[in-house]
């Protein structure tokens, strides 16, 4: 798949007057999942100091969605910089592991990075953890609604608070919306009762498939393929692309394709907020402006690799049973009695009304 060119020098220079036009500072300008100025400041930077910037990713394919918004982003901060700032892009040469490329941040060595919500919650953001929650969004019109809006700001401010300026959220970005796949195909909740699946072992989406009947269990995703090959797993959940490009369709364990589009997954691209502040108002511009780009262009590429990955894998010899014909009401009402709870005891009713008023 040849790299998709969204970003023109036309489009470009659209984006750049989004956030030329207020130079004075961050205040005022919109970015998708940018945040307000955190409170830490470092002295700026000389503006005419050459910046070198390695941003990172865990994704070791050049097919996944993720490379092409690194790229977007290397493209554009480069030729609006004029070359002051240069881009190292690593599609999981420095780490496959998150929390790796996480500490990478912490240290410098890298300064922006796509990561999973769940690491802020590690870093003490248990807000985030709303996003675990399953069927929480109808469709990526309702997710970019809730992600680009009000529940999308509150988390960008509660990260950046909450972690003392450590992560700022640059773009949010997607990874696909995630269905089960197994030995035996299904189309109820009922249907998945005595199935192992891999998926999360605790919390909210354990909650789930444990109350549907499966039985969650933890297998390495380097070493998944091979559970389902040998049959030490019954099934597993993900989105079209990363299944098929590990060619989970392809074992006895993974055939069986059911679009039960029961997660419409956020992805956080984030850069170390003191590390930000550090720039010059101009380098901020350029960084932002990129950013954005970089965001459209992940979520454009996600979308339609969705639709080539679905017909790879049934040109492989996936059997895919359509949305359409599931019965997606036996699994929802499962998943809306688990987002009701979780709010109601963790004190984030609020945040759950935020996501449910962007339908």
């Amino acid at each position: 798949m040849k790299a998709k060119k969204l970003i023109s020098g036309v489009m470009v220079g659209i984006l750049a007057s989004v956030f030329l036009c207020g130079c004075g500072g961050t205040s005022g300008r919109r970015t998708i999942g940018s945040a307000a100025d955190g409170s830490v400041k470092k002295q700026p930077a000389d503006a005419g100091e050459k910046i070198k910037m390695v941003i990172a990713s865990n994704q070791t394919s050049k097919d996944n969605p993720y490379h092409y918004g690194l790229e977007t982003f290397k493209e554009v901060v480069e030729e609006l910089s004029g070359g002051n700032i240069e881009v190292v892009c690593s599609d999981g040469d420095l780490s496959e592991d998150e929390a790796e490329l996480i500490g990478m941040l912490d240290s410098g060595k890298v300064q922006m990075v796509v990561c999973s919500p769940g690491n802020m919650s590690s870093a003490g953001v248990s807000e985030v953890n709303m996003l675990s929650l399953l069927y929480l969004f109808d469709g990526f019109s309702h997710w970019e609604a809730a992600m680009d809006g009000e529940f999308g700001s509150a988390m960008t401010d509660v990260i950046l608070q909450k972690t003392q300026n450590r992560y700022r959220i640059m773009g949010y970005w997607s990874a696909g919306v995630r269905d089960y796949y197994g030995k035996v195909p299904i189309t109820k909740a009922a249907d998945v009762a005595g199935l192992s699946i891999r998926t999360q072992t605790s919390g909210v989406v354990s909650d789930f498939w444990t109350g549907i009947g499966a039985t969650p269990v933890n297998v390495g995703w380097g070493v998944l393929y091979d559970a389902l090959n040998n049959g030490e797993v019954d099934s597993a959940e993900n989105d079209y692309t990363n299944l098929m490009l590990k060619e989970h369709h392809t074992t006895p364990n993974g055939k069986y394709i059911c679009e039960t589009h029961h997660d419409y997954t956020t992805r956080l691209f984030i850069m170390n907020g003191d590390y930000y502040d550090s720039l010059t108002n101009e380098q901020r511009n350029w960084v932002d402006t990129a950013a954005l780009a970089a965001t459209l262009q992940e979520r454009t590429v996600t979308y339609d690799m969705m639709d080539s990955s679905k017909q790879k894998c049934i040109a492989d010899g996936a059997v895919v049973t359509e949305y359409a014909n599931m019965d997606i009401a036996s699994f929802q009402n499962i998943a809306i009695g688990i987002q009701n709870q979780y709010a109601q005891s963790q004190g984030l009713v609020n945040y759950l009304e935020m996501i449910r008023r962007a339908k």
